[in-house]
């Protein structure tokens, strides 16, 4: 089914009829972020809106959070401090201003770290991250 020139693929058990309502089944499995999605996205094509994004998109903003989350892992792996990893990544001129101990770069270094941590330990997450490239 194309509507609003995105292909929207659907399962109907007989074939559609005008005036019925229909409602979309969702299984509770490893897909259904997806299939959320893609039924958030006919849902908003048959209502005359843009469809947004497909869900394999990542924005800049996720991309960079990506790769800093990545590179923050790398450099935990390898033994670098925390203070170390946000000079490396942040520079060093922005850690002088006040103490690290209640720096905001430090809380956002350890979140990096641990989204780092999290991405390489998910299988599923990394085969998508897979795919995805």
């Amino acid at each position: 089914m194309l509507v609003q020139g995105t292909q929207h693929r659907l399962w109907l058990r007989e074939a559609p009829r005008l005036g019925t309502g229909y409602a979309t089944e969702l299984p509770l499995d490893e897909n259904f972020v997806a299939r959320a999605h893609a039924a958030h996205r006919l849902w908003r094509a048959l209502n005359g809106r843009p469809p947004g994004p497909a869900f394999h998109r990542l924005s800049a903003q996720q991309r960079k959070r990506l790769g800093l989350a990545l590179r923050a892992r790398d450099g935990h792996e390898d033994g670098a401090s925390y203070r170390t990893i946000a000079e490396v990544m942040f520079g060093k001129r922005r850690l002088i201003e006040r103490g690290w101990k209640t720096h905001d770069l430090r809380s956002r270094t350890i979140r990096l770290v641990k989204a780092g941590r999290f991405i390489v330990r998910s299988k599923r997450l990394a085969a998508t991250l897979l795919r995805l490239a």
